[in-house]
């Protein structure tokens, strides 16, 4: 009886690592698109998701699932106020990366696993264990201490985080499969894109004077935007919320790595400070999951060899 929850469970793992890895490598894709105004770049992330999302719906026979998804008034509200996030979202990692401010990218996606944790509490009744309260005590610290003795609130970060949380669970409050879902929510969005398309581009747009290599940057948005957030949705309805923050470590670890390695952008003394109070909170929230996974896990085994009454 419990072996398709099992299954469940191991592929929502895999879609989680696939998600994470390929938020954590973006920057790259993005900082290609340098010089692409970043409201352009979020222009061609709908159209070109749209097009990819069609292409897949019509594919895989899901036409009957999105005629479902938009019959019922509580998930078409939902998914609108979701892409609504998403789109947000999109515009100011774009802005972030191609600003300079991938530090502060990667430490929004770093407090995001902590924030998941807080919402799984106030609106999924999921507990949260003492070790988790601290977790979460020691990262608002962290903010805390660059807002009052540096003078800097990390917006960028915050704002990114929240977005991002809150779009999470908009998602698992909805009964809609994972593509479905994300079709109907670039489909909400797309209108705008068109329309931004044909008055207010200065660039991108044209594509007959474009390079090549800019138009094939331009027309990878929409794989580049669906693929992860196609395999996050998917894990999202099948592992617990405060467990798919977890492997979020992936993605702004990756971030670090690339700001501070590859693209050379200053860590300076605020934000290694608040890095630290982060990375200690994660350090205690991993340590808390993890052993909370082995008791689950011995608790299990001990069940399985109780003998039936």
């Amino acid at each position: 009886m419990n072996q398709p929850a099992t299954t469940s469970a191991k592929s929502g793992v895999i879609f989680a690592l696939c998600a994470y890895t390929m938020w954590g490598i973006a920057p790259i894709y993005f900082k290609a698109l340098h010089m692409v105004p970043p409201m352009e770049i979020l222009m061609h992330r709908v159209i070109w998701s749209a097009v990819v999302l069609v292409l897949l719906i019509v594919g895989l026979r899901h036409i009957k699932k999105v005629i479902a998804a938009v019959s019922n008034r509580r998930v078409l509200l939902t998914l609108m106020a979701a892409s609504l996030l998403l789109a947000c979202n999109w515009f100011l990692f774009i802005w972030a990366v191609n600003n300079n401010f991938m530090l502060e990218a990667s430490l929004g996606y770093y407090i995001n696993p902590l924030i998941n944790v807080f919402l799984g509490r106030l609106f999924l009744g999921e507990r949260l264990r003492l070790t988790q309260k601290i977790a979460v005590g020691i990262a608002i610290s962290g903010v805390a201490i660059m807002i009052f003795n540096f003078g800097y609130l990390p917006w960028i970060a915050l704002t990114l985080a929240c977005s991002f949380s809150i779009y999470g669970l908009m998602r698992k409050q909805v009964a809609v499969d994972s593509l479905p879902g994300l079709f109907i929510e670039t489909i909400f969005i797309l209108p705008a894109a068109l329309i931004y398309w044909a008055f207010f581009v200065t660039q991108s747009g044209d594509f007959t004077q474009n390079s090549s290599q800019l138009n094939i940057l331009l027309l990878c948005a929409g794989i580049v935007s669906t693929a992860p957030l196609l395999c996050f949705t998917a894990a999202a309805r099948r592992i617990r919320y405060s467990t798919l923050g977890f492997f979020q470590y992936i993605g702004p670890s990756l971030m670090f790595i690339l700001a501070v390695v590859i693209y050379n952008e200053p860590l300076s003394t605020g934000r290694l400070v608040t890095f630290g109070f982060v990375w200690t909170a994660l350090a205690v929230f991993t340590y808390d999951s993890v052993k909370h996974y082995r008791r689950e896990k011995k608790e299990k085994k001990l069940a399985a060899l109780r003998p039936e009454a």
